[in-house]
This record gives C-alpha cells, structure tokens and sequence, in this order.
C-alpha cells in the first residue's frame, strides 16, 4: 500500500473527541497492516478504527447488510423483496421498503476484497473515503470548507435503513459527499457508538485535497459571530459601503 501524499496533520486543529477514519477499498491484501480478528458490520468498523491501530477487514470480518454492499454475497429475494421493513414497522408496505434496493450504492462484485481503517493521523495509505465525526460547530467548518472555493451547495441521500450504505459507499461509488446524522441510522443508533446529534461527514477522495487546501486558507471562526447585534448591525454597515465604495470606483 502507498504512503501518504497528503499533509492531514490540519485535522489535529479540531481536537475532535472521535479521530476522522481513512478508508480504502482494496482488490488485493495489504501488506503493512494487520487483519481485524473479529467480526462486526462496518458501521461499528469505523468506530472499531478511531480506538485503535490501522487495520483492515475481509469477507468473513463483515457481519451486516454490509456483506451484500461489498458484492461478498448475493442478493436475496427475501431481503430485497423489501419485507423486512414492512414486519418491523419501518416501512408502511414492502414494495417501499424493497425500493431502497434501487438507489443504494454498491461496489461491482469482485472489485473489493479488503476494506482499510485508520485514523487520519496513522494512515499508510491515500483514502478513498474520508470521515468525519464531528460536534456541530466543527461539522460546520468542515461543510463550509467544502464549498469554500466552489460555492457549490452540499447535499445529502439517505434511507431509515442501511444507512451505512450511504456513509460509507456513495462517496465511493458516485464521488459524491454525504452527511447524516448520529441518531438517525439504526444501526449507529441501536449499537449506541455515538452520542446522539453528532454530524457524521464522508468526504471522497476527490474533494480531500480541496477541504485541506479551504481548511488551511479560510478563517474557522467567522468575524461576525463573535459580535453583538449593535456590533454586528454596524459591522454589517461598514461592509456594504465598503462594497458599494469600490463598485463606484470601480
């Protein structure tokens, strides 16, 4: 596996209370980190990495909806048919629960075989999916700095179910970002991995050079948060005659 290109070292400014976790989605076994020896769905993966050393995981280390995402195995009429859903109260009939199974990102069977964690500041490896779990006053830096140089808005897809299809797959599969939250996926929420309300950001790896870049350019903490209203009232005048000064001179 390659060594890093990238400079991560500016996540460390957060302090965030949970490490931002690298993911690679891999065809052949790395060779510098260890295998996880136990299993669990990949949802309990990510928090499994942020508490400990870089490792990756195989077929018979995924214990979840994850297994079928990753193309381990087939798809089955009996989960796909969407019942499930439907005896638990998730969905009103099965044909909304079997639905999902028409957008939810997956990997082409055969491309993957291992998947790598490891927190940021440990990777040996570029990340395919960068994420991040993050208090909401730093989840707003992070989503402002994603559209810092572009001004393009962020959006976000996400089911009841198999949300981890969505944390962890549409960057990869689509290169699109996606955010959620900490209580809304089941899985996340029954296992309690998180508190409740935090932001959990998965960033591909086509806008991390990007985030790093507006990160180090851009001011975290924005001067007119820090005012009063008169401040801000006044601040908010002197900004616009500012504007309109250099337009008539312009």
């Amino acid at each position: 596996m390659e060594k890093t290109r990238r400079d991560y070292s500016i996540f460390k400014k957060f302090d965030f209370t949970y490490k931002p976790v690298g993911i690679k989605f891999l065809l052949n076994k790395p060779a510098d980190i260890k295998q996880l020896d136990k299993s669990m769905p990949i949802c309990q993966m990510l928090r499994e990495a942020q508490i400990s050393h870089p490792f990756y995981a195989g077929k018979d280390n995924f214990s979840c909806v994850d297994r079928l995402l990753l193309g381990f195995i087939e798809p089955e009429p009996t989960m796909e048919g969407g019942k499930i859903g439907e005896k638990e109260k998730i969905y009103q009939e099965a044909r909304a629960n079997g639905r999902i199974y028409q957008y939810v990102p997956r990997v082409i069977k055969g491309t993957v075989r291992y998947v790598a964690f490891s927190q940021a500041d440990e990777m040996s490896f570029e990340p395919d999916v960068l994420i991040f779990t993050a208090r909401p006053d730093q989840a707003e830096i992070i989503m402002r700095a994603l559209s810092y140089s572009t001004g393009k808005p962020l959006s976000t897809k996400w089911t009841p179910v198999l949300s981890c299809a969505w944390i962890f797959f549409q960057p990869y599969v689509n290169g699109e970002l996606n955010y959620t939250m900490t209580g809304l996926g089941y899985g996340i929420r029954i296992k309690k991995l998180f508190p409740e309300g935090m932001a959990l950001i998965s960033v591909p790896y086509d806008q991390i050079a990007m985030l790093i870049e507006n990160l180090k350019e851009m001011e975290w903490v924005l001067p007119i948060t820090l005012l009063n209203d008169e401040e801000r009232q006044k601040y908010s005048v002197k900004v616009t005659e500012e504007i309109k000064k250099e337009y008539l001179n312009g």
